[in-house]
C-alpha cells in the first residue's frame, strides 16, 4: 500500500463505506474504502499543488475509488484552462462509475465556454459510457442558460445508446432542460423524439423537481408511454 493509500484508509467510515457500496454497482466493495464527501475535499485541498499531488497525477490507473475522486477534485481545481482540460482528457478514459463522472466542473471551464464547446461535442460523440455521460452533463452545466441554443438540445437527444449510465444522464439533461427551457424542450416530449425508457425517465425526474410547475407536471405526467 502506498503512502497515500495509507492517508486515505485513515479518513474511512466502514458505515458510510458499506452504504455507498450499494451505490456504486460498477465498483467491487474492496475497491471502495468509505469517505465521506467534504473529507475527502478537505484532503484534496491540501494536497492539491504538493509535489505529491503531481506525481500522483501521472499515476494512472488508480486502484481506489477514492483515489479517482481525489484526481478528478484535484484536477478541477486548475485554473490554468490548457492544462485542466489536457488532464481531463487523460483521466477521462479511466473513469468507471457515475460518482466520479458527476463531480462538479472545473470553474475554469466556465470562462472557456466557447473553446470547449467542440470539445463537449467530441465527448458525447464517443464510444465510452463515462466520456459520454461527462460530456451531457457539462452541457447540462454550462450551457442552459444565458448561453443555451436549441440545438444543443439536439447533442443530448440524439444520443442512443443501452447503457443505464449514459441514458440516465440522458433524462437528467432533458429534465433540467425542461426547467430552464421550457418551450424549446417540451416539443422533444410531445413529439416523442426521445427513446421509449429516457423519455419516461425524463418525465419522472421532471415530475419529481420543484422547478417545474404544477401545471407543467400536468401536462408531463399526460405525455407518459405506457409500456406494452
Amino acid at each position: 500500500m502506498t503512502e497515500l493509500q495509507k492517508e486515505l484508509f485513515e479518513l474511512q467510515d466502514t458505515k458510510y463505506r458499506d452504504f455507498h457500496s450499494r451505490l456504486m454497482p460498477t465498483i467491487d466493495k474492496e475497491r471502495i474504502i468509505g469517505i465521506r464527501t467534504p473529507v475527502l475535499r478537505k484532503f484534496a485541498a491540501d494536497f492539491a499543488g504538493t509535489d505529491r499531488a503531481a506525481s500522483f497525477l501521472e499515476e494512472l490507473p488508480h486502484y481506489y475509488y477514492e483515489e479517482n475522486n481525489l484526481h478528478m477534485m484535484i484536477i478541477c481545481g486548475i485554473k490554468d484552462y490548457n492544462e485542466c482540460l489536457e488532464r481531463i482528457q487523460r483521466f477521462l478514459p479511466y473513469i468507471d462509475n457515475w460518482a466520479t463522472c458527476d463531480l462538479p466542473e472545473p470553474k475554469c471551464f466556465g470562462k472557456h465556454k466557447e473553446e470547449l464547446l467542440p470539445v463537449i461535442k467530441e465527448w458525447i460523440s464517443s464510444d465510452r459510457t463515462y466520456t459520454i455521460r461527462y460530456g451531457i452533463g457539462m452541457l447540462m452545466r454550462l450551457y442552459l442558460d444565458d448561453d443555451f441554443k436549441e440545438e444543443y438540445l439536439e447533442l443530448a437527444a440524439g444520443v442512443h445508446s443501452e447503457e443505464y449510465y449514459v441514458n440516465m444522464m440522458i433524462a437528467w439533461y432533458m429534465a433540467t432542460a425542461l426547467a430552464r427551457q421550457w418551450s424549446s424542450t417540451i416539443p422533444y416530449i410531445t413529439d416523442r423524439k426521445l427513446d421509449v425508457w429516457v423519455h419516461n425517465k425524463t418525465i419522472q425526474k421532471a415530475v419529481e423537481s420543484f422547478r417545474i410547475s404544477s401545471e407543467q407536471k400536468e401536462i408531463l405526467k399526460s405525455l407518459r408511454i405506457k409500456s406494452r
